[in-house]
């Protein structure tokens, strides 16, 4: 995308029908949210992002199925279906807030076997509930450093992801990689709104 993007902005794209919008996926392409949650709202003041949460899809035409590949604070690294934002994200209801497709340049079939391989060994691993605490202290205070473990917050699953697939994102000056440095990556381009 190159750019950052304003909440009125994402407000402003038209809602695709996941049916169409699911048709033209490929693995590989990323989910953006930007939530009405309490803890969407924190992360997206933080970052100064309107981007609370990135996931990457995988599609599996053999068994008609779009996973999300994602680590989420209650279950850390997961796969879900990609249809549980629209339908049945949370007791029944679907995702509070947008959701966002956009593609990776040039993520050939090399690049998904990278990004799915490191990805399902990573699957279990514990979402990293430190990493926001350390987050705010860079932001804030200007100290500390990323540190490399095996727990994830959601950004850093991508990042790790792509980086093995040797399609490495930039990391934020401040020592971190928030779902907005994702999106401002120049190899991304906009699929299209689907919440």
């Amino acid at each position: 995308m190159a750019e950052h993007i304003e909440n009125k902005e994402i407000k402003a794209l038209p809602v695709l029908q996941y049916a169409d919008l699911r048709a033209k996926l490929k693995s590989g392409d990323i989910l953006f949210t930007s939530g009405d949650y309490l803890i969407s709202k924190a992360i997206q003041k933080m970052t100064g992002s309107p981007w609370s949460h990135v996931g990457i899809v995988f599609r599996l035409d053999s068994i008609d199925r779009m996973l999300l590949l994602e680590s989420v604070e209650d279950m850390g690294v997961r796969f879900a279906p990609l249809s549980k934002y629209l339908n049945d994200y949370e007791d029944g209801k679907p995702y509070k807030g947008r959701a966002v497709l956009a593609r990776c340049a040039d993520v050939t079939l090399e690049t998904v076997v990278g990004l799915s391989t490191f990805g399902i060994d990573e699957l279990t691993q514990p979402y990293d509930k430190d990493e926001i605490a350390k987050i705010m202290a860079r932001i804030t205070l200007g100290i500390g450093k990323k540190e490399r473990d095996r727990e994830y917050i959601c950004s850093e699953l991508v990042y790790e992801c792509f980086a093995r697939a040797g399609k490495e994102f930039a990391f934020n000056p401040k020592g971190f990689i928030s779902p907005e440095d994702v999106w401002v990556d120049t190899k991304l381009s906009l699929v299209g709104r689907v919440l």
